[in-house]
């Protein structure tokens, strides 16, 4: 009886009572002060059904008690049948008896389900075993483990009972994923297994098994999981209705795994064989290979192309077509036909009469060889478009195909076929996102005084999608140049648009010498915008965000000014030392808005290595972002190598054959500009200094050996700091720059902004910088903490322009 329903009595050596649960007042009527201290013959009917209890005359013994049935009287005067067990109880001086006692209606109830659950355990064909939450074996049946060739412990109970697999006994796959999915998820569908026969179960009537599992969570009151229930039950192959849902729901879970088009035909190849077929191959149209879109109807037109076979045999004796080769089939051939019709071909039987046959000498030639009998042709045809079709052939099973199998040829294949043009969609859209993200990213960095740069770009495998990962090198005024490496959150063709946009955005917004935190803080309003139009639209990806990190390189001062939104720090190759991480402020990923960008300013030496990448290059050494940065510095150790050296071994060293994850880096190598290479004055606020410094710049260029530029330098010179003595305020500096181009710099205190305009012809002035931008090849302005610099820009002739610059 359950011991949490029973009534409990305790009654001491002389019979009286000195306990009487709750169970019992409810059982008989009784409240414990009406009973306790009274004899317990006073509650029966007969003092005779005690006595003959605890004698053992009428009842059953158990252990070192008796069970049994009594009749007691109820509070309410009717009589009460009770299953009783009794256990004497040893005190000090006398002996007593607890008795637990309850309906003996309740007690055969509790009878019929101990023998069902003991009968359902021992005595049945059902696998049961109980695993815990860790899905280690607590309990098995023998049956079970028979089935599953478990080791096992002492038994517990009878020749089918209970029995104890040892802890590290291992887990059947199939085990293993029934149970982790019903602790995700509370429940999982029932699955049928197909298990091949023993090796000494022979005999020409011997099939394979089907096993039907299913499995459920064990739960206590409360609701708390305490492990799971798995079953199994093995149904001979006799039933061809059965083996045949086992095929096409084993074809549910093999086939199409990956969005791979070559592996899921040849996933379809490895549940057709041998199961149905000794031998079946795979040909696609040639267009489905290709990123071309594909129109509906029949498939009769194109080449085939042989995509997967499989034999039963290993050696593949029917192979008349290798892998990747065009499969030229006669017109009259089922394939052919099937291709033509969109239906399948059925030749139960193949003989010297069959006419299409006689066009193919090649394969009438091995079917005459290897003895096949029987030809089944089936298209592969998803959304109303044909792809391909696939052939079976038959020798080894002495059966021909029959209609049945025909149904469940066209079943397994409309389902590969789903598959296939599922893989084929994302293949082209993964080829147009990865075309279009191409086309987005810089074809060729510019060649640059500052630097020289070298990059890696990496898309990620076919499953995971291409990303938004960018790079880009910016040659600025003042032979500066900026570096920025960014990485846009998502896969696919919205992630490389949004990419494209943030790149062409970056390249706006150094162009207006912009200093990094301010450009982030720029590109973070742009980001936040581009959330916004993303939620608004029914057709764009729900979050827009990104990562990135902007640098500044200065080759004059040397100095590196760098801030970060969320990204990875760039890393510092030194000559003689070792690799620095420099503590750059995090910054938060763009598009969360509100939240301050701060830059930091780092001295370099001459010949270091600055190395900009992504998250996917660091996270790729098995997601341990520790050892990526650990073997990031040992690529980058000895900076004095080549950066395509560099660049190789951190690819070799940091990523696996198919990363998870886009990869884009970027090392440059930081050069500065040798002294002899700038000059620069102070020019007084007098409008007299503009004479000298024409002077000033005329014996600077013959001293470069530059003096072919001299007039349209003096005349840029002479109208820039004439602007800046008439309309800002000093100090006012002039500075040259002559690197592969001659950079002229006028900086002053002021911060109004200069403007090209017309002057008409009565003007007086306004002239000045109409004049330098029509000698110049490129001019502007950027601004500083303590004014703003105007700048003009000449080509020099190539002779000079490559000149050693200090290097």
């Amino acid at each position: 009886m359950g011991i949490t329903a029973a009534a409990v009595v305790l009654v001491d050596g002389n019979g009286l009572i000195q306990y009487w649960s709750r169970q019992a007042q409810h059982l008989l009527g009784h409240a414990p002060a009406d009973v306790v201290g009274r004899p317990v013959t006073s509650l029966l009917t007969s003092a005779d059904d005690l006595a003959a209890v605890q004698s053992g005359g009428l009842a059953q013994r158990v252990g070192n008690g008796w069970e049994g049935v009594v009749v007691a009287c109820h509070r309410a005067g009717h009589r009460v049948e009770l299953a009783v067990r009794v256990c004497p109880l040893d005190t000090d001086r006398d002996v007593g008896w607890l008795a637990a006692a309850c309906g003996v209606d309740a007690a055969r109830a509790w009878e019929l389900d101990r023998a069902v659950l003991r009968g359902l355990l021992e005595e049945s064909p059902v696998g049961i075993a109980v695993l815990d939450t860790e899905l280690r074996w607590q309990w098995v049946n023998r049956v079970l483990a028979d089935m599953e060739g478990l080791p096992v412990g002492v038994q517990e109970d009878a020749a089918t009972g209970p029995v104890t697999p040892p802890a590290q006994a291992p887990v059947p796959s199939v085990v293993d994923w029934q149970a982790r999915q019903v602790l995700m998820s509370g429940r999982v569908p029932l699955a049928f297994e197909q298990v091949p026969s023993a090796p000494d179960e022979t005999g020409p009537h011997h099939e394979a098994h089907l096993r039907l599992r299913s499995s459920f969570p064990l739960r206590n009151p409360e609701g708390k999981t305490l492990g799971v229930c798995h079953t199994a039950v093995d149904f001979t192959g006799q039933d061809r209705a059965r083996e045949r849902l086992a095929l096409v729901n084993e074809a549910g879970q093999r086939i199409g795994t990956t969005l791979d088009l070559k592996r899921t035909v040849q996933e379809l190849a490895e549940v057709l064989v041998p199961q149905v077929a000794d031998f079946v191959a795979i040909d696609l149209l040639d267009r489905v290979l290709s990123v071309y879109e594909l129109t509906a109807g029949p498939g009769d037109r194109g080449t085939l192309v042989r995509v997967a076979h499989r034999s039963a045999h290993q050696d593949l004796p029917e192979v008349i077509v290798p892998l990747g080769h065009p499969a030229d089939y006669p017109a009259r051939s089922p394939q052919r036909r099937c291709l033509a019709t969109g239906r399948p071909v059925h030749d139960p039987v193949l003989d010297t009469s069959t006419a299409w046959l006689a066009e193919d000498p090649a394969r009438y030639g091995k079917f005459l060889e290897i003895g096949i009998h029987s030809h089944l042709t089936a298209p592969l045809r998803a959304r109303g478009v044909t792809m391909g079709v696939v052939t079976l052939l038959r020798w080894a099973n002495p059966n021909p195909f029959d209609e049945d199998e025909l149904l469940l040829v066209e079943e397994l294949v409309a389902r590969a076929a789903m598959c296939v043009d599922n893989a084929r969609r994302f293949a082209r859209e993964h080829h147009a996102a990865l075309a279009l993200q191409t086309s987005l990213l810089p074809p060729n960095l510019p060649d640059h005084i500052a630097v020289d740069v070298a990059y890696r770009y990496l898309p990620a495998d076919a499953e995971a999608g291409v990303g938004g990962d960018w790079f880009d090198v910016i040659p600025l005024s003042g032979a500066r140049v900026a570096l920025v490496v960014g990485d846009v959150f998502g896969h696919g063709i919205h992630a490389a648009a949004s990419m494209g946009r943030l790149r062409a955005a970056v390249q706006t917004l150094a162009d207006l010498d912009l200093p990094p935190d301010e450009l982030l803080a720029r590109l973070d309003d742009l980001v936040l915008r581009l959330a916004d139009e993303a939620e608004a639209s029914t057709e764009g990806p729900l979050v827009v965000g990104a990562t990135c990190v902007y640098g500044i390189y200065d080759p004059i001062s040397r100095k590196f000014c760098v801030a970060r939104a969320g990204h990875p720090s760039p890393a510092i190759a030194h000559l003689r030392e070792p690799v620095e991480f420099p503590d750059i402020p995090a910054g938060p990923p763009l598009g969360l808005g509100g939240l301050p960008f701060e830059s930091t300013e780092i001295e370099v030496e001459d010949g270091s290595v600055l190395a900009f990448y992504t998250d996917g290059l660091v996270e790729a050494s098995d997601r341990d972002v520790d050892v990526g940065f650990e073997r990031l510095c040992f690529a980058l150790a000895h900076p004095d190598r080549p950066l395509d050296e560099i660049c190789n071994t951190m690819v070799r060293t940091l990523l696996p054959d198919r990363p998870q994850d886009d990869v884009a880096f970027l090392v440059a190598r930081a050069h500065a500009l040798s002294p002899d290479r700038v000059a620069s004055w102070e020019i007084p606020a007098d409008p007299a200094a503009v004479q000298q410094a024409r002077r000033d710049t005329a014996r600077q260029l013959a001293a470069w050996g530059l003096d072919d530029a001299a007039f349209t330098t003096e005349l840029i010179v002479s109208e820039l700091v004439t602007n800046a003595i008439n309309h800002a305020y000093g100090p006012i500096h002039l500075r040259l720059i002559h690197e592969r181009a001659l950079i002229c710099e006028v900086s002053d205190a002021s911060n109004t902004s200069p403007h090209l305009r017309r002057a008409r012809s009565t003007d007086e002035g306004g002239r000045g910088l109409f004049l330098v931008a029509q000698v110049a090849q490129r001019w502007g302005t950027r601004y500083t903490d303590t004014g703003k610099t105007i700048w003009a820009e000449q080509q020099l002739p190539s002779a000079r322009g490559t000149e050693s610059l200090g290097h």
